[in-house]
Protein backbone atom coordinates (compact mmCIF):
# COMPACT_ATOMS: atom_id res chain seq x y z
CA UNK A 1 0.00 0.00 0.00
CA UNK A 2 1.84 3.53 -0.67
CA UNK A 3 2.44 5.88 1.68
CA UNK A 4 1.71 9.70 1.54
CA UNK A 5 -1.46 9.36 -0.38
CA UNK A 6 -3.13 12.54 -1.18
CA UNK A 7 -6.27 13.27 -2.38
CA UNK A 8 -7.71 16.67 -3.71
CA UNK A 9 -11.16 17.80 -4.34
CA UNK A 10 -12.19 20.68 -7.03
CA UNK A 11 -14.87 22.77 -6.15
CA UNK A 12 -17.90 25.21 -7.88
CA UNK A 13 -17.76 28.42 -5.84
CA UNK A 14 -20.33 31.13 -6.26
CA UNK A 15 -18.65 32.98 -3.09
CA UNK A 16 -15.31 35.15 -3.34
CA UNK A 17 -12.12 34.10 -2.47
CA UNK A 18 -11.97 34.87 1.19
CA UNK A 19 -15.11 33.14 1.88
CA UNK A 20 -13.89 29.86 0.14
CA UNK A 21 -10.63 30.08 1.38
CA UNK A 22 -12.46 30.45 5.07
CA UNK A 23 -14.49 27.57 4.30
CA UNK A 24 -11.83 25.43 3.12
CA UNK A 25 -9.88 26.10 6.22
CA UNK A 26 -12.56 24.41 8.03
CA UNK A 27 -12.14 21.13 5.49
CA UNK A 28 -8.65 21.02 6.50
CA UNK A 29 -9.17 21.51 10.65
CA UNK A 30 -11.19 18.18 9.82
CA UNK A 31 -8.43 16.42 7.72
CA UNK A 32 -6.15 17.58 10.42
CA UNK A 33 -8.13 15.84 13.17
CA UNK A 34 -8.19 12.51 11.77
CA UNK A 35 -5.50 9.90 12.13
CA UNK A 36 -2.28 9.79 9.65
CA UNK A 37 -3.01 13.17 8.64
CA UNK A 38 0.39 14.84 7.48
CA UNK A 39 -0.61 18.32 5.49
CA UNK A 40 -3.11 20.29 3.56
CA UNK A 41 -3.42 23.02 1.24
CA UNK A 42 -5.46 24.97 -0.42
CA UNK A 43 -5.49 25.73 -4.44
CA UNK A 44 -4.11 29.13 -5.95
CA UNK A 45 -6.68 30.99 -6.97
CA UNK A 46 -5.60 33.41 -9.05
CA UNK A 47 -7.12 32.74 -12.44
CA UNK A 48 -11.27 31.77 -12.98
CA UNK A 49 -9.97 29.07 -15.00
CA UNK A 50 -7.93 27.52 -12.13
CA UNK A 51 -10.39 25.18 -10.11
CA UNK A 52 -10.38 25.87 -6.68
CA UNK A 53 -9.41 22.67 -4.60
CA UNK A 54 -8.63 21.80 -1.47
CA UNK A 55 -5.25 19.24 -0.76
CA UNK A 56 -4.99 16.96 1.91
CA UNK A 57 -1.93 14.09 2.81
CA UNK A 58 -2.20 11.29 5.04
CA UNK A 59 0.46 8.51 5.86
CA UNK A 60 -1.41 5.71 4.42
CA UNK A 61 -4.45 4.92 1.94
CA UNK A 62 -6.79 3.31 4.76
CA UNK A 63 -6.20 6.43 6.73
CA UNK A 64 -7.09 8.57 3.83
CA UNK A 65 -10.58 6.71 3.07
CA UNK A 66 -11.73 6.73 6.41
CA UNK A 67 -11.87 10.30 6.71
CA UNK A 68 -12.80 10.99 3.19
CA UNK A 69 -15.95 8.52 3.92
CA UNK A 70 -16.48 9.98 7.52
CA UNK A 71 -19.04 12.06 9.22
CA UNK A 72 -16.87 14.49 10.14
CA UNK A 73 -16.09 15.60 6.54
CA UNK A 74 -19.73 14.85 5.50
CA UNK A 75 -21.00 17.59 7.77
CA UNK A 76 -18.22 20.00 7.07
CA UNK A 77 -18.99 19.08 2.88
CA UNK A 78 -22.72 19.96 4.09
CA UNK A 79 -22.17 23.24 5.40
CA UNK A 80 -19.61 24.36 2.74
CA UNK A 81 -23.03 23.56 0.34
CA UNK A 82 -25.45 25.63 2.30
CA UNK A 83 -22.50 28.47 1.32
CA UNK A 84 -22.69 27.69 -2.35
CA UNK A 85 -19.23 25.20 -1.70
CA UNK A 86 -20.13 22.34 -4.17
CA UNK A 87 -17.94 19.56 -5.61
CA UNK A 88 -17.24 19.37 -9.31
CA UNK A 89 -16.02 16.23 -9.53
CA UNK A 90 -14.47 13.13 -7.16
CA UNK A 91 -11.38 13.29 -5.22
CA UNK A 92 -8.61 12.94 -7.09
CA UNK A 93 -6.48 10.60 -5.78
CA UNK A 94 -2.49 10.82 -5.59
CA UNK A 95 0.77 8.57 -4.48
CA UNK A 96 3.57 9.96 -4.25
CA UNK A 97 4.47 7.52 -7.36
CA UNK A 98 1.93 8.70 -9.90
CA UNK A 99 -2.10 9.56 -10.10
CA UNK A 100 -4.13 6.65 -8.25
CA UNK A 101 -7.14 7.96 -10.60
CA UNK A 102 -7.31 7.91 -14.20
CA UNK A 103 -7.47 10.67 -16.83
CA UNK A 104 -5.11 12.97 -14.23
CA UNK A 105 -1.84 14.23 -15.31
CA UNK A 106 0.42 15.48 -11.92
CA UNK A 107 3.35 17.73 -12.24
CA UNK A 108 6.05 18.87 -9.80
CA UNK A 109 7.44 22.51 -10.21
CA UNK A 110 10.40 23.97 -8.78
CA UNK A 111 9.48 27.58 -8.95
CA UNK A 112 12.76 30.01 -9.09
CA UNK A 113 12.28 32.69 -6.41
CA UNK A 114 10.57 35.97 -7.73
CA UNK A 115 9.20 33.73 -10.39
CA UNK A 116 5.83 33.03 -8.48
CA UNK A 117 3.69 35.14 -10.90
CA UNK A 118 4.96 34.38 -14.05
CA UNK A 119 4.31 30.69 -13.19
CA UNK A 120 0.65 31.24 -12.51
CA UNK A 121 0.57 33.18 -16.04
CA UNK A 122 1.48 29.98 -17.29
CA UNK A 123 -0.48 27.69 -15.81
CA UNK A 124 -3.12 29.66 -16.74
CA UNK A 125 -2.29 29.75 -20.34
CA UNK A 126 -2.26 25.76 -20.26
CA UNK A 127 -5.11 25.87 -18.83
CA UNK A 128 -6.96 28.16 -21.35
CA UNK A 129 -5.55 25.99 -24.04
CA UNK A 130 -6.23 22.28 -22.31
CA UNK A 131 -9.73 24.05 -21.76
CA UNK A 132 -10.12 23.42 -25.94
CA UNK A 133 -9.40 19.99 -26.11
CA UNK A 134 -11.75 16.95 -25.64
CA UNK A 135 -12.79 15.63 -22.17
CA UNK A 136 -11.06 18.44 -20.54
CA UNK A 137 -12.09 18.73 -16.93
CA UNK A 138 -10.09 21.39 -14.81
CA UNK A 139 -6.39 22.43 -13.77
CA UNK A 140 -5.36 22.18 -10.57
CA UNK A 141 -2.48 24.53 -9.17
CA UNK A 142 -1.01 23.84 -5.35
CA UNK A 143 1.03 25.82 -3.30
CA UNK A 144 4.74 25.01 -2.75
CA UNK A 145 5.05 22.12 -0.51
CA UNK A 146 7.65 21.83 2.73
CA UNK A 147 10.30 20.47 -0.06
CA UNK A 148 9.53 24.05 -2.30
CA UNK A 149 7.59 21.96 -4.77
CA UNK A 150 4.41 23.45 -6.97
CA UNK A 151 2.05 20.73 -7.95
CA UNK A 152 0.07 21.30 -11.10
CA UNK A 153 -2.95 18.51 -11.64
CA UNK A 154 -5.13 18.89 -14.96
CA UNK A 155 -7.87 16.53 -15.35
CA UNK A 156 -9.57 14.71 -18.14
CA UNK A 157 -12.74 12.32 -18.34
CA UNK A 158 -10.35 9.62 -19.89
CA UNK A 159 -6.56 8.24 -19.96
CA UNK A 160 -6.99 8.35 -23.61
CA UNK A 161 -8.08 12.48 -23.78
CA UNK A 162 -5.27 13.02 -21.30
CA UNK A 163 -2.64 10.93 -23.34
CA UNK A 164 -3.93 13.65 -26.32
CA UNK A 165 -3.46 16.61 -24.88
CA UNK A 166 0.42 16.03 -23.46
CA UNK A 167 1.10 14.88 -26.84
CA UNK A 168 -0.85 17.74 -28.94
CA UNK A 169 1.15 20.85 -30.65
CA UNK A 170 -1.18 22.96 -28.19
CA UNK A 171 0.21 21.95 -25.47
CA UNK A 172 3.83 22.19 -26.43
CA UNK A 173 3.15 25.88 -28.08
CA UNK A 174 1.60 26.72 -24.70
CA UNK A 175 4.50 25.20 -22.73
CA UNK A 176 6.63 27.88 -24.25
CA UNK A 177 8.22 30.38 -21.42
CA UNK A 178 7.30 28.01 -18.42
CA UNK A 179 10.41 26.29 -17.60
CA UNK A 180 12.15 30.01 -17.56
CA UNK A 181 10.47 30.26 -14.31
CA UNK A 182 11.40 27.26 -12.77
CA UNK A 183 15.14 25.81 -11.21
CA UNK A 184 15.44 23.05 -13.04
CA UNK A 185 12.80 21.11 -15.33
CA UNK A 186 9.36 20.32 -14.46
CA UNK A 187 8.85 16.45 -13.95
CA UNK A 188 5.85 14.42 -14.53
CA UNK A 189 4.34 12.31 -11.14
CA UNK A 190 4.95 8.99 -12.45
CA UNK A 191 5.28 5.09 -11.08
CA UNK A 192 8.90 4.64 -11.55
CA UNK A 193 9.99 1.31 -9.79
CA UNK A 194 13.42 1.01 -7.84
CA UNK A 195 14.84 -0.35 -10.63
CA UNK A 196 14.17 2.30 -13.12
CA UNK A 197 10.90 1.31 -14.80
CA UNK A 198 8.23 4.43 -15.41
CA UNK A 199 4.80 2.53 -16.16
CA UNK A 200 2.50 4.73 -17.43
CA UNK A 201 -1.27 3.94 -19.73
CA UNK A 202 -1.50 5.16 -23.19
CA UNK A 203 -4.52 4.47 -25.20
CA UNK A 204 -5.67 2.05 -22.24
CA UNK A 205 -2.71 0.41 -22.42
CA UNK A 206 0.47 0.03 -20.16
CA UNK A 207 3.58 1.15 -21.78
CA UNK A 208 6.99 1.15 -19.75
CA UNK A 209 10.61 2.33 -20.05
CA UNK A 210 12.22 0.67 -22.23
CA UNK A 211 14.68 -2.06 -21.09
CA UNK A 212 17.60 -0.28 -22.46
CA UNK A 213 17.54 3.11 -20.38
CA UNK A 214 16.63 0.82 -17.20
CA UNK A 215 19.34 -1.44 -17.74
CA UNK A 216 21.78 2.03 -18.61
CA UNK A 217 20.46 3.36 -15.34
CA UNK A 218 21.21 0.02 -13.23
CA UNK A 219 24.58 -0.15 -14.75
CA UNK A 220 25.73 2.91 -13.54
CA UNK A 221 24.69 2.58 -9.60
CA UNK A 222 25.73 -0.87 -10.06
CA UNK A 223 29.04 -0.93 -10.93
CA UNK A 224 29.92 2.16 -8.01
CA UNK A 225 28.24 0.10 -5.62
CA UNK A 226 29.80 -3.16 -5.84
CA UNK A 227 33.09 -1.29 -6.50
CA UNK A 228 33.05 0.81 -2.60
CA UNK A 229 31.39 -2.55 -1.40
CA UNK A 230 34.49 -4.77 -1.96
CA UNK A 231 36.71 -2.17 -1.15
CA UNK A 232 35.07 -1.44 2.23
CA UNK A 233 32.61 -4.03 3.67
CA UNK A 234 34.68 -6.73 1.83
CA UNK A 235 37.82 -6.37 4.16
CA UNK A 236 35.05 -6.15 7.29
CA UNK A 237 33.93 -9.73 6.21
CA UNK A 238 37.54 -10.57 5.61
CA UNK A 239 38.29 -9.88 9.16
CA UNK A 240 35.45 -11.56 10.96
CA UNK A 241 36.30 -14.73 9.33
CA UNK A 242 33.72 -14.99 6.83
CA UNK A 243 34.71 -17.12 4.04
CA UNK A 244 34.18 -15.79 -0.10
CA UNK A 245 31.23 -17.52 -0.11
CA UNK A 246 29.38 -16.14 2.66
CA UNK A 247 31.21 -12.61 2.31
CA UNK A 248 29.73 -12.27 -1.05
CA UNK A 249 26.41 -12.94 -0.24
CA UNK A 250 26.57 -10.60 2.79
CA UNK A 251 27.74 -8.28 0.28
CA UNK A 252 25.14 -8.69 -2.67
CA UNK A 253 22.17 -8.20 0.47
CA UNK A 254 23.83 -5.07 0.90
CA UNK A 255 24.16 -3.85 -2.47
CA UNK A 256 20.33 -5.11 -3.50
CA UNK A 257 19.00 -3.10 -0.11
CA UNK A 258 20.69 0.36 -0.60
CA UNK A 259 19.69 0.02 -4.42
CA UNK A 260 16.30 -0.91 -3.45
CA UNK A 261 15.32 1.78 -0.98
CA UNK A 262 17.97 4.65 -1.71
CA UNK A 263 20.10 4.85 -4.60
CA UNK A 264 18.21 3.94 -7.56
CA UNK A 265 15.18 6.13 -6.31
CA UNK A 266 17.54 8.88 -5.96
CA UNK A 267 19.82 8.33 -9.56
CA UNK A 268 15.96 7.88 -11.33
CA UNK A 269 14.85 11.56 -9.76
CA UNK A 270 17.27 13.66 -12.26
CA UNK A 271 16.25 11.20 -15.12
CA UNK A 272 12.60 11.22 -14.01
CA UNK A 273 11.17 12.37 -17.98
CA UNK A 274 14.20 10.64 -20.10
CA UNK A 275 12.73 7.34 -18.00
CA UNK A 276 9.32 8.15 -18.69
CA UNK A 277 7.88 5.82 -22.14
CA UNK A 278 5.58 9.05 -23.35
CA UNK A 279 7.56 12.15 -22.23
CA UNK A 280 10.87 10.41 -22.43
CA UNK A 281 9.90 8.78 -26.07
CA UNK A 282 11.38 11.02 -28.42
CA UNK A 283 14.57 10.73 -30.21
CA UNK A 284 16.68 13.61 -28.45
CA UNK A 285 15.17 13.57 -25.22
CA UNK A 286 16.46 9.79 -25.20
CA UNK A 287 19.75 10.39 -26.92
CA UNK A 288 20.67 13.24 -24.80
CA UNK A 289 19.95 11.33 -21.77
CA UNK A 290 21.90 8.50 -23.02
CA UNK A 291 24.87 10.82 -23.65
CA UNK A 292 25.22 11.96 -20.15
CA UNK A 293 24.85 8.82 -18.81
CA UNK A 294 27.16 7.85 -20.81
CA UNK A 295 29.82 10.34 -19.41
CA UNK A 296 29.03 9.40 -15.64
CA UNK A 297 30.39 5.62 -16.88
CA UNK A 298 33.71 7.65 -17.76
CA UNK A 299 33.66 9.80 -14.76
CA UNK A 300 33.78 6.61 -12.42
CA UNK A 301 36.00 4.53 -14.44
CA UNK A 302 38.09 7.26 -14.29
CA UNK A 303 37.68 7.74 -10.51
CA UNK A 304 38.19 3.90 -9.50
CA UNK A 305 41.30 3.60 -12.08
CA UNK A 306 43.38 6.36 -10.62
CA UNK A 307 42.25 6.53 -6.68
CA UNK A 308 44.49 3.92 -5.46
CA UNK A 309 42.59 4.22 -2.30
CA UNK A 310 39.12 2.75 -3.72
CA UNK A 311 40.98 -0.42 -5.00
CA UNK A 312 39.93 -2.89 -3.47
CA UNK A 313 42.27 -5.70 -5.16
CA UNK A 314 45.46 -3.30 -3.86
CA UNK A 315 43.95 -2.25 -0.51
CA UNK A 316 46.25 -3.74 1.35
CA UNK A 317 49.23 -2.56 -0.23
Amino acid sequence: MPEHVHAITAFHSAGGVAEFRDWAEELLASAQAAPGHTSGRIAVDGDPVLDRAVAVTFSHEEQLHRWLDGLDREEVLRRGQQRGFWRSSGDVLLADDGPMTLGVGAFRHAVTVGGEEEFLRMQVRLARAAAGQPGYEGTIVLPADPRGESLSLVRFRTERQLEAWMRSAARTEALSGLRATLRKDFSAVSNTTPFATTVRTEDGRTVMTPNWKSAMLVLLVLYPTVMLLSRFLGPVLDGLGAGPWLGLWVSQIVSVTAMQWWLMPAASRPFRRWLDPIDGSGARISAGGAVVIVVLYAVTLTLFATVHELQFWDYAT
